[in-house]
């Protein structure tokens, strides 16, 4: 069962996760694609590294143990590694599909239980105890990406996401 903190708490990622797809829409593939600050990165590799980093490896990986998942991140795996076909329509896809995976996963979640697996050769000592630690992580990733995607998109055309005129 979750609690009114708990889903409020999943509120909040969904608003950020709709902050991300909302500050992309529109664009064309060419225009995700495009790389304009010096780190070299695009929309659609962004994308890319919400759907496999930040959604899949801590959702499906640190929360519900899939073998895939944890397989992937032994073998090297990484989101910033974008295949070179990846349009930004196929990332947007990727990354709505995720979302679904990881709310399906939440829901039968306990938020209290620690995560079913968990990557220490990664991060050493550091470690989420719970899964609302994990939540609350993936929140402030997303959060944090969402306002990369409102600078990078600002640039690209002049939109600022939520500005009324």
């Amino acid at each position: 069962m979750t609690t009114p903190a708990d889903a409020a708490l999943l509120a909040r990622l969904e608003s950020q996760r709709q902050h991300v797809l909302g500050i992309v829409e529109g664009l064309d593939d060419e225009a995700m694609g495009k790389r304009v600050l010096p780190s070299g990165w695009s929309i659609t590799s962004m994308l890319h590294h919400l759907t496999l980093d930040d959604e899949r490896f801590w959702f499906g990986g640190t929360v519900a143990g899939d073998r895939a998942v944890i397989d992937w991140v032994g073998s090297g795996g990484d989101g910033w590694n974008v295949p070179g076909h990846l349009t930004g329509s196929q990332a947007i896809a990727l990354y709505t599909d995720a979302i679904e995976r990881s709310n399906a996963i939440l829901a039968s979640a306990s938020f209290d239980a620690p995560p079913a697996w968990w990557p220490a050769d990664l991060f050493g000592e550091y470690r989420l105890a719970t899964v609302r630690d994990v939540v609350l992580h993936v929140l402030t990733e997303t959060a944090t990406h969402a306002g990369h995607l409102d600078a990078v998109r600002e640039i690209i055309d002049g939109r600022q996401w939520l500005v009324f005129e």
